[in-house]
């Protein structure tokens, strides 16, 4: 007797493109094809609109904005629509900022997905994490500076304690760790003066404001400097801050080049 159930067959499709920090040539070739082969887009707010653009006509488009401080759609409310599209014969891409699986909930529409028989393929994007840093010409890592690097949000969901900045910060001296700190303008004040108990006020930090773009804007500083750095410039969200030695040659330069625009 074969107590074997069958298999329930597969309902839908469903791709996570990650889109990149913004600059359409930083796509990748596969994630190209899945935009453009897609039926139903749902797209976050931060995805430029040029990657958009590259979607088939007649492709039905959704925004479905996401964006630190600002109102957004409800998580769940996206999984639904995205559930809804592949269950009736869509070719489902959810558009992304940076990568899926990089503070993008990707895990999340993930675990919606499977529990509603929904196939998943995801697609990685540069993360703009990275994509800050290299715009810079600056390393994450470095034999004789960072020998690893730390991804870190700094707006914990609402009834989290968030992260712990004083033993990331001791953490971060002992191992010689690179600190990249996505959505942290708003509370840049409480993570300066937690990460100041555990690393030095000199040590580097830039901040980099529409990494990849054409509005690309950044400032380089120290953490004792953090907060007044972020109010002086003006910097804004969607910005990276990047706390590390990493950045030592950087910081040298911009005061040299500030010391002799004084002088001048």
């Amino acid at each position: 007797m074969n107590n074997n159930k069958p298999l329930l067959p597969v309902t839908g499709l469903c791709t996570l493109v990650g889109a990149g920090p913004g600059d359409p040539e930083l796509l990748t070739l596969k994630a190209l094809k899945a935009i453009q082969a897609a039926t139903a887009l749902f797209v976050d707010d931060l995805v430029n609109p040029d990657i958009v653009a590259f979607a088939q006509p007649g492709a039905r488009i959704v925004y479905v904005g996401k964006r630190g401080g600002c109102k957004s759609t409800p998580q769940a409310f996206i999984e639904k629509l995205m559930v809804t599209a592949a269950k009736e014969g869509d070719n489902v891409v959810r558009l992304k900022g940076g990568d899926p699986f990089i503070f993008g909930r990707g895990g999340e529409e993930i675990e919606a997905l499977h529990a509603a028989g929904i196939k998943v393929t995801v697609i990685n994007g540069i993360t703009s994490g990275l994509a800050a840093m290299t715009a810079l010409n600056v390393p994450l890592t470095h034999r004789e500076h960072a020998h690893g690097v730390v991804f870190v949000t700094g707006h914990a969901k609402p009834g989290d304690a968030g992260t712990d900045w004083a033993l990331l910060a001791s953490t971060a001296a002992r191992a010689k760790l690179t600190l990249v700190i996505y959505m942290g303008v708003a509370g840049s004040q409480q993570i300066q003066n937690e990460l100041l108990l555990g690393l030095c006020a000199s040590t580097p930090v830039a901040i980099i404001q529409n990494a990849s773009l054409p509005a690309q804007r950044h400032a380089i500083t120290t953490l004792g400097s953090l907060r007044s750095t972020i109010e002086q410039e003006g910097l804004q969200s969607p910005s990276v801050i990047v706390v590390g030695d990493v950045l030592q040659g950087l910081l040298a330069l911009s005061t040299a080049t500030g010391s002799q625009q004084k002088q001048a």
